[in-house]
C-alpha cells in the first residue's frame, strides 16, 4: 500500500501538477495540505474520475487539509481537538485497506514565524495538543498514521544551512524537541527508518533560487505508529516534480506497507 503527503500550496493554482502526479504515482491513500480553498471548491469530482473518494477540510485563501482514499473515509474528525474551532489544519478519518483499517491523520502544523513570539507560542500550544492527541490514539493499539507538513526541520542533515537557520522557527531548539515529544511516544520517523542520506528534501523555496541549487528542507513526514511501522517497507521522495510546469514548492513524500 502506497500512502503519500503533498503540500500542494493551492489545489486551483496547482491542480494539473497534483492530478499528474496522481497518475503517475498512483497512491492509494494521500494527505494534501494548504488546499487554501472552501469544502465546496475542492474539486472533488475530478478526484472521483481519477478513482479516489475525497475529504476536505478548508478555509478561505489560507491553510486547508484533505484526505484522498480509495475507500470511502470514516469516523471523520475536523480539528485537532483543543483547536477545532481554529484554522482548518487538521483532519482524521479510518481508511479501509487491504491489511485492514488504517486511523489517518492529515495535518498541516503552524509555521510559527517569526519566533519568539505571538505566532511561535501558537506554534508550540498546537504541538502540544498533537502530542496529546497521538497519545490517545496510541492507546488504541492500531495502525495510525499522521502524515503532513509539520513545519520542523528534525536535525541538521535534513536542511541545507543548519547555521542559517538556528533561529528559525521551523528548526529552533524549541521545536525540535517538541517534535521529539512526538517520536518519545513510540511514533516512528518513516523517512528516517528506511533512509539515512543527508541533503533529502521536500521543500524547496521559491526565492534566492532555491531549486535550481537544490537549497532545501525537509518537513514533511510521517510518524507511524507501532502497528504501523511494523508494516513499513520503504520510504522516498518524488524530488522531481518541483521541476515541473508552475510546482507546488513542496514535493511529494511517501511511504508503502504492507498489507
Amino acid at each position: 500500500m502506497k500512502i503519500a503527503t503533498f503540500n500542494v500550496n493551492s489545489i486551483k493554482a496547482h491542480a494539473a501538477q497534483v492530478m499528474a502526479w496522481l497518475k503517475q504515482a498512483a497512491p492509494d491513500l494521500v494527505a494534501l495540505q494548504e488546499i487554501k480553498c472552501l469544502d465546496e471548491a475542492f474539486p472533488s469530482d475530478a478526484m472521483a474520475q481519477a478513482g479516489y473518494a475525497s475529504l476536505a477540510f478548508g478555509q478561505k485563501t489560507y491553510n486547508g487539509v484533505a484526505i484522498l482514499a480509495r475507500a470511502e473515509p470514516r469516523d471523520v474528525i475536523r480539528g485537532l481537538p483543543g483547536f477545532e474551532d481554529d484554522q482548518a489544519r487538521y483532519l482524521e478519518a479510518v481508511i479501509e485497506a487491504t491489511g485492514g483499517p488504517i486511523r489517518f491523520g492529515c495535518l498541516y502544523l503552524p509555521n510559527g514565524n517569526p519566533a519568539p513570539g505571538p505566532k511561535y507560542d501558537y506554534k508550540l500550544r498546537w504541538i502540544e495538543a498533537l502530542v496529546a492527541h497521538a497519545k490517545d490514539r496510541l492507546a488504541l493499539e492500531e495502525p495510525f498514521i499522521l502524515a503532513g507538513d509539520y513545519n520542523v526541520i528534525p536535525t541538521a542533515r535534513d536542511l541545507y544551512d543548519p547555521a542559517g537557520w538556528k533561529d528559525d522557527a521551523l528548526f529552533r531548539r524549541e521545536t525540535r524537541l517538541a517534535f521529539g515529544g512526538l517520536t518519545a511516544l513510540g511514533l516512528t520517523e518513516a523517512f528516517r527508518a528506511c533512509n539515512a542520506e543527508p541533503r533529502q528534501y521536500t521543500f524547496f523555496d521559491y526565492q534566492a533560487g532555491a531549486w535550481p541549487k537544490r537549497n532545501g528542507l525537509r518537513i514533511d513526514h510521517f510518524l507511524l505508529s507501532p502497528q504501523a511501522a511494523d508494516r513499513l517497507t520503504a520510504a522516498g521522495i518524488d524530488t522531481e516534480t518541483r521541476g515541473w510546469e508552475k510546482p507546488s514548492d513542496h514535493v511529494p513524500a511517501w511511504i508503502e506497507l504492507a498489507a
